[in-house]
């Protein structure tokens, strides 16, 4: 892959940096991406339109969520950005009713 390519579900699991998370929210095209954090929780970002990143940020951006949910995050949480359909190459298992 050539520089700036990515694979169908490439991960950037070195130290995140507030400029590394720039880049990719304003990469264009723009590809959506997921963000894994520490404590499990993860926010799937499918446009740069829902995730904000004040010019003076050091550590902290923002993530509109479904509705009018948002979050505020703390970089030193991120473990992980995730590229591709946001299941990590895994699939769901669909779970059979009782009868």
């Amino acid at each position: 892959m050539g520089a700036g390519e990515h694979g169908a579900a490439e991960r950037t699991k070195s130290a995140v940096t507030i400029d590394k998370l720039r880049e990719v929210a304003r990469a264009e095209p723009f590809r959506a991406f997921t963000i894994s954090l520490a404590d499990g929780r993860r926010f799937r970002v499918r446009h740069p339109e829902f995730i904000w990143i004040p010019p003076e940020a050091s550590r902290t951006f923002y993530i509109a969520g479904d509705g009018d949910s948002e979050s505020i995050v703390d970089l030193l949480l991120v473990t992980s950005i995730d590229f591709g359909n946001g299941s990590n190459g895994r699939k769901r298992r669909r779970r059979k009713g009782k009868e």
